[in-house]
């Protein structure tokens, strides 16, 4: 007996779409680290902030392992069983990381909450498109739904460690997971979604090739400023160590009937343009350790301040998520809508560029925050919806994982990384260039260390400038690209359809099943933040 739902047929509809609502709001935030709290969690435990950055990298790595084997777990298990061992395995592995100072459990502890927690979302978001229709308009709405949910948690998590400590945060989030276990252990049916699959089709070997490839690269982008990048063996030999992962993982896929993943969809040119401007959007995206570096470092806001900040994305995000399901409504071209994503982002780097002084207040962030969070959510929703257009379930679902992991990491963590080499090397340039004016004409003996901090803020400023600078331009560039790029309307597999054509009734039922599974798998796959 098979059913495609999630709840038992006594449930009330408006209590399942509650369900729905109170699993998505504990289980999307969650991970290993909340990026708010890192700084309380390196004054609480004495370890160093880059062992968090891997962390919070590693619940990306995570959630992309899973995704190619997400569908065959689906189906295996029973809904209810599934989501009741995986919220109480989220839920002990949240109390671990709210109990323990060792940095590498927290690490792999991040991983593994990444990979569970994927397996919990898939689940979820299926019926949920169902219900508001097409794959473009469950964009809109959902991805508007979870960053903003993103950054209220990233505040309330603040928020808690400022009251109490960063542990009880973990620990409210490990007791939500266990109510929802319990109330899903109620709620839930007992019935298989499908016909029962296999697992030892899995190849758990490609798995673990896949997760130490991309870890050892977040070893590298978290921890390169730290040990001097080349100058550093550890930084060689885990780059070392990343690129033969992966050329194993790509030499043994050739050798399986059921590959892990696969790299032909990267021949198809919406994927290599939609990966290359998912790569912009990384860029745009890792201006957020300069936006941190000015606000704390410069202006001197507290981290409570600093996580406000991000609410005033929220009338962006909002916006964003209106006009993109009008926009898929309408079934216009994206090639507008992706260029309003990428001129936010380039307007926000410009306010920021001419914003850096020591006397910006507080009220002068509401418009470039704004434009970020429409920037951010528009791009996130055309995009990714672009990138996934016009593929087949098969070939989809086996290379979703390094789609995702370029979008929410390797782009991301590539760019902040660079950032971060690029500001200590400006800072440098910056102060050599204001020593000329410290000697005992300007500054007097007496005055020394009162006009250090002035010079040293100043050079801090000069350099973030300089960055955001080379970002404008970029961005230019890329506004370019996307005005001169053709973006059509999808396109259907007219081929398929006159093989099928004329053929038996049951041959097309089969053909419109798969075709509509392929369109909600793929839209699934998008709000994997």
């Amino acid at each position: 007996m098979y059913n495609k739902g999630l709840f038992s047929d006594w449930v009330p509809k408006p209590v399942q779409l509650l369900m729905m609502v109170l699993l998505l709001i504990v289980v999307m935030p969650l991970g290993g680290v909340y990026t708010g709290n890192i700084s309380f969690m390196v004054g609480g435990t004495g370890v160093m902030q880059e062992y968090f950055l891997w962390a919070n990298y590693a619940t990306t790595i995570g959630m992309g392992a899973c995704m190619p084997v997400v569908l065959r777990m689906k189906m295996r298990f029973k809904v209810r069983d599934k989501l009741v061992v995986l919220l109480v395995l989220l839920g002990a592995l949240s109390y671990i990381n709210a109990n323990t100072f060792e940095p590498m459990v927290i690490v792999m502890s991040s991983l593994v909450i990444g990979f569970l927690k994927m397996m919990i979302t898939i689940e979820l978001f299926l019926p949920l498109m169902a219900m508001l229709g097409g794959r473009g308009i469950f964009y809109g709405v959902f991805y508007t739904f979870v960053l903003i949910l993103n950054q209220v948690s990233a505040y309330y998590a603040v928020e808690v460690s400022i009251m109490y400590n960063f542990q009880q945060f973990f620990i409210l989030a490990a007791v939500l997971c266990f109510v929802l276990a319990s109330l899903c252990w109620i709620l839930m049916h007992d019935k298989y979604f499908a016909l029962k699959v296999p697992l030892h089709y899995i190849d758990w070997l490609s798995v673990i090739l896949f997760v130490s490839t991309f870890m050892f690269s977040a070893y590298v982008f978290s921890f390169g400023k730290q040990q001097d990048w080349l100058n550093s063996k550890n930084i060689i030999n885990a780059s070392i160590a990343a690129f033969v992962s992966f050329a194993l993982l790509a030499i043994r896929q050739l050798t399986l009937k059921r590959p892990y993943i696969s790299f032909n969809i990267f021949t198809k040119s919406n994927v290599l343009n939609g990966l290359f401007m998912l790569l912009w959007l990384g860029m745009f995206l890792g201006t957020t350790s300069l936006q941190n570096i000015y606000s704390v470092g410069v202006l001197g806001y507290d981290q409570l301040t600093n996580a406000k900040l991000n609410l005033m994305m929220i009338p962006g995000l909002l916006l964003a998520g209106v006009i993109a399901v009008f926009w898929f409504k309408k079934e216009s071209p994206l090639k507008m809508f992706i260029f309003s994503g990428f001129s936010a982002m380039t307007a926000y780097a410009i306010i920021m560029y001419f914003s850096m002084v020591l006397e910006f207040n507080y009220e002068s962030w509401y418009l470039p925050m704004f434009l970020k969070g429409y920037g951010m959510c528009s791009l996130f929703i055309s995009v990714w919806y672009y990138t996934l257009d016009k593929l087949e379930l098969n070939e989809m679902l086996a290379a979703i994982g390094l789609v995702l992991v370029w979008r929410t990491f390797l782009a991301v963590g590539f760019f902040s990384a660079l950032f971060s080499w690029f500001q200590y090397q400006f800072q440098i340039v910056s102060l050599g260039d204001l020593a000329v004016y410290m000697d005992g004409m300007t500054i007097t003996p007496q005055n020394v260390a009162t006009n250090m901090k002035t010079i040293q803020l100043n050079a801090i400023i000069s350099a973030n400038k300089k960055i955001f600078g080379y970002i404008i331009v970029a961005g230019f560039g890329v506004m370019l690209y996307v005005l001169t790029h053709h973006f059509g309307k999808r396109t259907e597999y007219l081929r398929v359809i006159r093989i099928l054509n004329g053929k038996s009734v049951i041959a097309r039922r089969r053909f419109r099943e798969r075709k509509k599974l392929e369109e909600d798998i793929k839209g699934a796959a998008g709000p994997a933040l």
